[in-house]
């Protein structure tokens, strides 16, 4: 068994301001009807817990709670409204996902909408640019353009998938959602985007690899539907790293080795002491903020966390099997879409389940590996010799 790392990165009481010092978030902000309204339950210091279904946001909520703490006046104010809008999305979410595989406009070829909030939090918002038109003005509009249709080609150029659905799903997505939104997500069907803080986070459509990232979500919810809590959540929260990292190399035309590995760079501003969200090549190293505080990720089982938050770890323990394809990926060499994708990706839409766990993940790549190059070949013992660099 592996030791069980405690999770000294969870905000500890906060050093509110004179005379306010007693009193919860939910209390300082007068919104205690939350609690009714959306179904949210408010824990230790008045943040929100995860109490109904799983959302898919690219930056997790303990950063968001961390910011909400530590940041100043404006930083915390709008890293509250972030957390407690994902609150509600989860509600939306929880009638959106059954509906999306017949909602959704399935064209059997690449189609694109981009929609753009204006400020506001209403879904999709105003129609502002579709498949074939010019790019114009507006460069989140553009980048969520590109970002989806990149992520297209690639999943069918390399796997012959069309679309999320894998039967041409139109790829609707919003942009300038909220007010300097802290965040962007996979609702279960479409994608939205934040413009920021301007001060922490830049716009969220600058990073083709949180595109790609948020993409992939809507394809693990069609194929392996992982469960978003515990080990399966980190798997779902991976694969979604892992893809949206080769999205990234492909367009570039990176070999392995020469890939940064980061989710996320170029999202946070040249204060922050942020390279990016996540590494998938050294977890745990991607921040270290007074605001932000410090990547929590663990790279290796010895150091696996157990927590409530998060839904039990989902975007902190995934850096184990992230590490676990990086080092496939750089065992193997050259493209690592061209071997180690094809065994990750053989796995997401053939094997796992929705309650799949670390351990079957290591057996089904296997399974996977020898399927596609043979049973004992390199392939399939690069596989193995990964996940025991990770303790598994």
């Amino acid at each position: 068994m592996p030791k069980i790392a405690q999770a000294p990165w969870l905000p500890q009481p906060a050093a509110f301001p004179a005379g306010v010092h007693a009193y919860s978030w939910a209390d300082i902000l007068g919104i205690g009807s939350l609690r009714a309204i959306f179904n949210v339950r408010f824990g230790a210091h008045g943040f929100p817990e995860d109490t109904t279904m799983s959302r898919h946001c690219i930056v997790p909520p303990y950063m968001l709670r961390s910011i909400a703490q530590h940041g100043d006046d404006r930083q915390r104010a709008l890293a509250w409204s972030t957390l407690t809008d994902s609150e509600q999305i989860r509600g939306q979410r929880r009638v959106l996902s059954p509906l999306a595989s017949w909602a959704a406009t399935a064209t059997g070829t690449k189609r694109r909408t981009i929609y753009d909030a204006r400020g506001e939090y209403e879904l999709p918002g105003h129609l502002v640019r579709g498949e074939g038109s010019p790019k114009g003005n507006d460069a989140a509009v553009d980048e969520a353009y590109d970002g989806s249709g990149a992520t297209y080609d690639f999943f069918f150029r390399v796997f012959a998938r069309s679309s999320i659905d894998g039967r041409g799903m139109r790829l609707d997505s919003t942009v300038h959602y909220g007010v300097d939104y802290d965040n962007a997500f996979w609702n279960g069907r479409q994608m939205v985007y934040g413009d920021g803080d301007g001060r922490i986070f830049r716009r969220f459509t600058k990073a083709i690899d949180v595109i790609a990232h948020e993409l992939t979500h809507g394809i693990t919810q069609h194929e392996a539907a992982l469960a978003y809590r515990g080990e399966s959540g980190s798997l779902n929260e991976s694969f979604s790293d892992v893809f949206g990292s080769l999205v990234k190399q492909h367009r570039r035309g990176q070999p392995a080795r020469e890939a940064d590995w980061l989710i996320g760079r170029g999202l946070f501003k040249p204060s922050v002491e942020a390279r990016a969200i996540r590494s998938m090549k050294e977890p745990g190293t991607a921040y270290d903020d007074p605001v932000l505080g410090k990547d929590p990720q663990p790279g290796h089982m010895r150091d696996y966390v157990r927590t409530a938050e998060d839904n039990g770890g989902v975007h902190i323990n995934s850096g184990i099997p992230n590490r676990a394809f990086y080092e496939l990926a750089v065992r193997l060499g050259g493209k690592a879409w061209e071997k180690a994708g094809r065994i990750w990706y053989k796995t997401l839409t053939d094997k796992l389940r929705p309650n799949s766990n670390f351990r079957d993940a290591v057996n089904l790549t296997a399974q996977a590996a020898a399927e596609l190059f043979g049973l004992n070949s390199l392939e399939q013992k690069a596989v193995r010799e990964a996940w025991n660099e990770v303790g598994l």
